[in-house]
């Protein structure tokens, strides 16, 4: 592709990676800045497009919020930042990432405890279901 050349939606989505309704998304809540459009009114894609989609794809697949994708964006645009905004930045989503992992763990201990306390035989007494049935935890 030559530095000019321009690319369709579905150009741009193939190269990045990025589904084009997913780029449309990103349009529409200000995460990208809206396509050109050509003569023909479609959208217009170039070279630094599909490397910005391609950011946003590697930043969505770690885990970052949309909100949190953008500060990293505006980071990365801005060459005089401090890296220490974008440790910070990192660091709290690893802090919540620490959190999730904590919470999935005690839910699948509950989980794996309560099967191990089902017979799993014909009767119908069921440990699970009664826990799920109970009224308070």
């Amino acid at each position: 592709m030559k530095a000019a050349e321009t690319m369709t939606i579905g150009e741009a989505a193939a190269r990045s990676g990025v589904p084009a309704k997913t780029i449309r998304f990103y349009e529409e809540a200000g995460i990208i800045k809206p396509a050109a459009r050509g003569e023909n009114r479609y959208r217009a894609y170039g070279a630094p497009d599909v490397h910005t989609l391609r950011f946003i794809h590697r930043a969505r697949s770690l885990g970052f919020a949309l909100k949190e994708v953008a500060a990293l964006l505006a980071l990365y645009r801005h060459r005089r930042r401090a890296s220490r905004d974008v440790k910070k930045l990192a660091l709290r989503h690893v802090a919540a990432l620490d959190r999730k992992i904590a919470e999935l763990t005690a839910i699948r201990n509950t989980i794996s405890t309560l099967a191990e306390q089902c017979h799993g035989d014909h009767r119908p007494e069921c440990p699970i279901l009664d826990d799920l049935g109970a009224a308070t935890h």
